[in-house]
C-alpha cells in the first residue's frame, strides 16, 4: 500500500511538472509574440527588406500553439499574405524614405505562379517609379527566380547556383501497396479526368490524366518562360532549362559560373558583400555590424501603410484553402465561418458590392454549396458579386464561383475540374489473412453497412455511386445555369478536366482576365460607384483573442463535422463500427475476471469511441479533387 501511494504521488508530481512546463512555454511564446508586434513609428530612411522566409499565400493559416513556440525560437518559416506583400511594394512608390527594395530569397519557399506574377508586377511598378531592387539568394529555383528576375541587380552566392525544374513531376501510386496489404479501396467517382482517386486504383497515371496534365503544365511553363524572358531578355533561360546537365558539366560543376555566363545573374558575392553593396546605396547601419545596411522592417512598413478607407466600401471575401464544413480556419475555407462573415457583412449594410477572392482546390460539396447559398443571400439584396480567381479555383472552388455575376481569372489560374469522387476503404482481404471474418443478422440490406470486415454490399455500392452521380449532376446544372450553357455542354468540358485560365476563357468558364483590382473596378461599376470612389473592405475572420495561439492546444474542444449526405453517413458509420470493434477487442483483453457483459448490446447503444484513430479519419476523408495531378 505504501508503495502504491508513493507511486501515485510520483505520478502526480510528474503531471504537475508537465503542467508547469506547459504554462511556462505558453507565457514565453506569448511574451515573444507581444514583444514582436509591428511598430509603425519605426520607419526610417533605408531599404525595404523583404526577407521572405516562407511562402506567399492568399490567406495565412491560423497559427497553432506549436507555431508560436517555434516562432519564439526565431527559426520558424511564415506565410506572407499576398495582398500585404503587393500593397507594401506599391506603398514604396510614394515614400521618399524607401531608397530601395531588397529581396532576400535564400529561404523563400515559393508560392503559386499567379501570385508570384502579381508580386512581380508590383516590383515592376516600383522599379519604374525609380526604386532600385536588389535580390540575393544562396540558390535560386523557379519560384525565387521568378521574383528575382524583376530586380535591378541579381546577386548569387559564389557557392550557390540556379536550377529550373519547371512544373510537373511524379506522384505516388498506392495500388500495389493496397493490394499487398489486402485493403480494398471502394471508389465512387464521375469524371474521366478526375485523377485524384487514381493512386488508389492504378499503379500509374491514366492516359486521360496524362493528357490533361501535359496540356496544363505546358501552358504554365510557357507562361513562366515568357514572363521571365520579357524582363530579362539577355538571360539564356530556355536552353539552360532544356539541357542543364551539359551546361553544368561544361562548367566543371560550377553552377555559379553557369549562372554568370548565361547572364542569369548580375553579380557573384556572399551575403556580407551583398549587404555592403546595399549599404553603399542606402546608408550604413552600424548597430548590427559595419557591413549592414539601413533596413525597413516589412511588418512595420505594412502597419504604417493601412489600406485607404476613402469612398464606399466593397466587401472582399476570401475563400482560400480546402473547402470544409464547420468554422475552422483561416487557412482552411470553412463554410460555416465564411457564411457567417457574409451574413455579418449583409447585416451591417455598409458594403455596396462583393468581390469573392477564391484560391482553393475545392473540398466538400456540401460546404461549397453552403458558401454559394450565403452568396445568393447577397444577391437577394441586389449586391453585385464579382469573382476573382487566384492561383487555383477548381472543383468546389468553381462551385462557389458559379454565384458570381462576373468571373475574373489570370491566364495561369488553374480552374475547372468539374467532377466528384469519394473513396472509402474496407479490410476484408487483410483481416481474412489473420482469420478475422464477419457474420451476423440483417433487418435491412444496409444493416451493419458499410462492412469494413466483410466488404461492402452490392446495394451499398449502388447507393454510394448513385449519390456521387447525383452530386455531379447538381454541379453540372449549377455551372450550366450560371454560364448560360446546356448541361450537355458543361458535361463535355467537365468530367473532372482541369483547365488553365486562358483555355477556361475560351470555353466560357470565366468572363475575362484580371486580378483583384480589376474585380474591384468591375464591382464598383456594377454598383454604380464613380471611379476611385471606393475602397476594399476585407471580410476577414474575427478572433476575440487574436493574440492567443489557442488553435492546436489539446484542451481546446474541436467542432465535429456534421453528416451531409450518403457518403458522410457511410463514413461516420464506418468510423463508429471500426471504433466499436477495436474498443471491444481492447476491453476483452484488458478484463481479468468473469464478465456479465452483453457484446450484442453494443450495436444498439451509441458510443463515443476514442479508439477510432486519426489515420482512419484521414483515410475516410472525402472531397472534391485538389490541385490536378
Amino acid at each position: 500500500m505504501q508503495f502504491a501511494r508513493a507511486a501515485w504521488r510520483f505520478l502526480v508530481a510528474i503531471k504537475d511538472g508537465m503542467v508547469l512546463i506547459a504554462m511556462l512555454l505558453f507565457f514565453a511564446a506569448l511574451y515573444a509574440l507581444l514583444s514582436s508586434q509591428p511598430n509603425s513609428a519605426a520607419i526610417r530612411d533605408g531599404a525595404l527588406l523583404l526577407d521572405l522566409n516562407g511562402v506567399i499565400v492568399e490567406e495565412p493559416a491560423a497559427p497553432t500553439f506549436e507555431d508560436f513556440l517555434a516562432s519564439s525560437a526565431g527559426n520558424s518559416p511564415r506565410e506572407y499574405r499576398l495582398r500585404d506583400v503587393v500593397h507594401a511594394i506599391d506603398a514604396t512608390v510614394g515614400d521618399d524614405r524607401v531608397k530601395a527594395i531588397v529581396l532576400d530569397l535564400s529561404s523563400f519557399a515559393g508560392g503559386g505562379q499567379t501570385s508570384l506574377t502579381d508580386v512581380g508586377a508590383a516590383l515592376d511598378r516600383a522599379r519604374k517609379a525609380g526604386k532600385p531592387i536588389y535580390a540575393f539568394a544562396s540558390f535560386y529555383s523557379d519560384d525565387s527566380y521568378q521574383l528575382a528576375a524583376h530586380a535591378t541587380d541579381i546577386w548569387l552566392d559564389p557557392m550557390g547556383g540556379i536550377i529550373f525544374a519547371g512544373p510537373g513531376g511524379n506522384r505516388l501510386y498506392y495500388k500495389g501497396l493496397i493490394d499487398r496489404l489486402g485493403v480494398t479501396a471502394n471508389i465512387y467517382r464521375v469524371g474521366t479526368y478526375k485523377s485524384a482517386v487514381e493512386p488508389y486504383m492504378r499503379a500509374d497515371q491514366s492516359p486521360a490524366a496524362r493528357e490533361a496534365s501535359q496540356a496544363l503544365y505546358g501552358v504554365l511553363w510557357d507562361s513562366w518562360l515568357a514572363e521571365v524572358k520579357k524582363i530579362r531578355p539577355q538571360a539564356v533561360i530556355k536552353p539552360f532549362a532544356d539541357d542543364p546537365a551539359t551546361f553544368i558539366k561544361t562548367a566543371g560543376g560550377n553552377l555559379a559560373k553557369v549562372a554568370m555566363e548565361q547572364k542569369l545573374v548580375d553579380k557573384l558575392g556572399d551575403k556580407t558583400a551583398f549587404d555592403r553593396f546595399v549599404a553603399e546605396q542606402v546608408g550604413i547601419d552600424e548597430t548590427p555590424s559595419p557591413d549592414s545596411f539601413n533596413s525597413i522592417d516589412y511588418d512595420d512598413f505594412v502597419a504604417a501603410n493601412p489600406v485607404d478607407r476613402n469612398g464606399s466600401a466593397i466587401g472582399v471575401l476570401t475563400v482560400a484553402g480546402e473547402i470544409v464544413g464547420g468554422k475552422t480556419g483561416p487557412g482552411m475555407a470553412a463554410s460555416g465561418r465564411i457564411a457567417e462573415q457574409i451574413y455579418k457583412a449583409l447585416d451591417e449594410d455598409e458594403i455596396k458590392a462583393l468581390v469573392v477572392r477564391i484560391d482553393s482546390p475545392g473540398g466538400s460539396a456540401f460546404a461549397s454549396e453552403e458558401i454559394r447559398l450565403a452568396l445568393l443571400e447577397a444577391k437577394k439584396k441586389k449586391l453585385p458579386i464579382v469573382v476573382s480567381m487566384g492561383d487555383v479555383a477548381a472543383s468546389g472552388g468553381y462551385w462557389v464561383a458559379t454565384a458570381g455575376d462576373h468571373i475574373f481569372a489570370e491566364p495561369d489560374t488553374i480552374t475547372g475540374s468539374i467532377g466528384v469522387f469519394a473513396v472509402l476503404p474496407s479490410f476484408e482481404k487483410a483481416l481474412a489473412k489473420w482469420g478475422v471474418t464477419a457474420d451476423g443478422v440483417q433487418t435491412t440490406p444496409l444493416s451493419g453497412e458499410p462492412n469494413f470486415v466483410g466488404g461492402f454490399s452490392a446495394d451499398l455500392d449502388t447507393i454510394l455511386q448513385a449519390g456521387v452521380e447525383n452530386s455531379y449532376g447538381d454541379f453540372v446544372k449549377l455551372v450550366a445555369k450560371a454560364r448560360g450553357k446546356t448541361p450537355a455542354q458543361v458535361d463535355t468540358i467537365g468530367q473532372g478536366r482541369v483547365w488553365d485560365g486562358g483555355t477556361a476563357r475560351q470555353l466560357g468558364l470565366i468572363d475575362g482576365f484580371g486580378g483583384i483590382k480589376d474585380a474591384l473596378a468591375e464591382a464598383a461599376k456594377r454598383a454604380g460607384l464613380a471611379e476611385g470612389d471606393y475602397h476594399p473592405q476585407y471580410l476577414d475572420p474575427e478572433s476575440k483573442f487574436s493574440w492567443l495561439p489557442f488553435d492546436g492546444i489539446p484542451f481546446v474542444r474541436q467542432e465535429s463535422a456534421p453528416v451531409t449526405g450518403v457518403i458522410g453517413w457511410a463514413t461516420q458509420r464506418q468510423k463508429a463500427i471500426f471504433g466499436q470493434a477495436l474498443a471491444t477487442a481492447q476491453g476483452l483483453l484488458a478484463r481479468e475476471d468473469v464478465q456479465a457483459l452483453c457484446l450484442e448490446c453494443g450495436a444498439s447503444v451509441p458510443r463515443n469511441n476514442k479508439a477510432s484513430a486519426d489515420w482512419f479519419d484521414r483515410l475516410l476523408a472525402y472531397s472534391f479533387s485538389s490541385v490536378p495531378r
